[in-house]
């Protein structure tokens, strides 16, 4: 989305100088506080994101145009159809896309209301803050979108993770992108160790595609049990050359110990150069 790319600059000459640092100051100890829910233990506050999204970001928009602690907060919609990015402590260039109203996560009734945002193209819109953090402009082939389970995260407020793909996640999907259709079926093969189904969608967004009403219709008993659901979406390149997307997902299976976390398709480390043709499924 072009505005994304130019608002770091617009965000600064917005901010009232006399804020700007108190309110970065700040941000590094809300920051510091959500590193703690993300990686800690039992004792993690699982409110810690919508704390930051609700208590700091909306009202720092709100108040003075710069939503400190978080990179972005588009509210032209409203505040029940926003969302905010933030930049997550964990990786060089993860981002987490998290709506400003209260929705728990992917088993909320919400995200599939007629008029529902769409969450997830707005978070490939924001594919553009991870190229910044990388330096460079990635191929679409390259980044994804992940949502976990109910079980399988840590926060109780719906957020989507935006970061590169794994190296050996995208070797197996270009390996068998050709085997991916446009209606849903198992992929062939694991990957990270887990079972996955797929289905290819066509487009350069997803603005009219949202992958969670995908998921709910197009998979039998997902709709009645969204919350042990996980969905994976990657950037991909058609065999005609038109740019579409490979949609993942998996059901949680707490005997085998699969909590159903799309997040493990995900490289937090870095962001390795393309080594293989694009993934061009069928």
């Amino acid at each position: 989305m072009p505005e994304m790319r130019t608002t770091p600059q617009h965000r600064r000459r917005a901010a009232p100088a006399r804020h700007r640092w108190c309110r970065l100051l700040v941000a590094g100890g809300l920051i510091a506080a959500f590193s703690g829910a993300v990686i800690g233990t039992a004792h993690a506050d699982p409110d810690a994101l919508w704390t930051i999204v609700h208590d700091r970001c909306v009202p720092d928009q709100q108040q003075y145009g710069y939503p400190a602690p978080c990179a972005w907060v588009n509210l032209s919609s409203g505040k029940q159809n926003g969302y905010a990015v933030l930049k997550d402590i964990v990786g060089s260039t993860q981002y987490l896309l998290i709506p400003t109203s209260r929705i728990t996560g992917i088993e909320s009734p919400a995200i599939l209301a007629p008029d529902a945002t769409n969450y997830f193209a707005a978070a490939w819109r924001a594919r553009y803050f991870v190229d910044e953090r990388a330096g460079r402009s990635l191929p679409r082939d390259w980044v994804s979108l992940a949502i976990n389970s109910e079980m399988g995260r840590s926060q109780n407020q719906l957020h989507i993770h935006i970061d590169c793909i794994r190296a050996d996640v995208h070797e197996e999907l270009t390996q068998h992108a050709a085997e991916i259709r446009a209606n849903w079926a198992p992929f062939p093969i694991p990957l990270a160790d887990h079972r996955y189904s797929a289905i290819a969608v066509n487009g350069d967004d997803l603005d009219a595609v949202n992958p969670f009403t995908l998921l709910a219709d197009g998979i039998a008993g997902a709709r009645t049990d969204m919350g042990l659901e996980t969905l994976v979406v990657v950037g991909a390149v058609g065999a005609d050359g038109q740019a579409g997307f490979i949609v993942l997902a998996s059901h949680a299976d707490a005997p085998a110990g699969d909590a159903a976390t799309g997040e493990e398709l995900q490289d937090h480390t870095s962001c390795p150069p393309p080594a293989t043709s694009p993934l061009t499924p069928s």
